[in-house]
């Protein structure tokens, strides 16, 4: 199967449910309120909850009270409560997945890892709104799940490989198509943005000349979440070059503050979105 035949497949299982669409086309349209917005995420409870309690968060670190979702919508502007919908609708739709809880769990935290790194690194670099960034990390690799869904004997070679070696390189080889590539076509299969598929798709691309500053970061971001998880003995430089890191005006020091950041945030951003994985710490 090549990335479009995995991401088909996983369409027909891992579906956004029908208040996402409902609100998707609410955000689409010109003509709609924020109370028209607001309405539609009030019946679901389970949303409004979760969408509430990341609003109250340190990671927005509003200085008042958030007590409504018109309020959410108000102070964090439509493009970010969209970005906080796709994130609880996609972490929903993969509770259908069939893998081992453990797994889900690191997996899971991976991702919040890299969201939060790439959030740090935009906001420290003025990014415009860098806490959309957050979306980027969080679903850069559900490409993983889709692979061991469908593929699961060719998944277990891959996870058994213990050659050091980049697993973007690895992907290549073993599947004909890499995880960045799955998820980007899911993506693009669900309707979302352009600005979320295209740095999504080209995150392992070394070509920074047409990159965009989305995915130059997501590409930094994702691999400063695989030194800290996978690569811990190794030195940023095995996973980034000092000419990447330079021209976007970054130092070890600030990746090292990434992290840092990471290491206080984790949790609270994993006992909402996924509650099991945040009993591990």
């Amino acid at each position: 199967m090549d990335a479009v035949d995995y991401a088909e497949k996983a369409e027909e299982i891992f579906v956004l449910s029908d208040s996402f669409i409902r609100i998707k086309e609410l955000i689409d349209d010109d003509a709609s309120t924020i109370d028209d917005i607001a309405d539609v995420i009030l019946l679901d409870p389970a949303l409004s909850g979760t969408l509430l309690k990341l609003a109250n968060s340190s990671f927005f670190n509003y200085p008042g009270k958030i007590d409504t979702i018109s309020k959410a919508v108000l102070v964090l502007g439509i493009t970010e409560v969209y970005n906080l919908v796709i994130a609880y609708f996609t972490t929903e739709a993969f509770k259908s997945i069939k893998a081992d809880e453990s797994y889900l769990d690191d997996f899971w935290s991976r991702s919040v890892d890299c969201a939060l790194i790439l959030k740090f690194l935009g906001t420290h670099l003025e990014v415009p709104n860098a806490e959309r960034l957050f979306i980027l990390g969080l679903l850069h690799n559900l490409g993983e799940l889709i692979v061991q869904q469908f593929n699961y004997d060719e998944f277990s070679l891959y996870q058994a490989n213990t050659d050091i070696e980049f697993p973007w390189i690895k992907q290549q080889n073993i599947f004909e198509c890499t995880y960045a590539d799955c998820s980007a076509e899911l993506l693009k299969l669900w309707q979302l943005p352009y600005c979320l598929v295209e740095p999504i798709r080209f995150q392992d691309d070394d070509d920074f000349q047409l990159s965009s500053i989305e995915t130059q970061l997501l590409y930094v971001s994702k691999r400063v979440m695989m030194k800290n998880s996978l690569f811990a003995r190794q030195p940023y430089s095995f996973l980034l070059s000092e000419t990447k890191l330079q021209s976007l005006g970054l130092s070890e020091e600030q990746l090292n503050s990434a992290i840092n950041y990471c290491d206080m945030e984790r949790l609270g951003i994993l006992a909402v979105l996924n509650p099991s994985a945040a009993m591990i710490y």
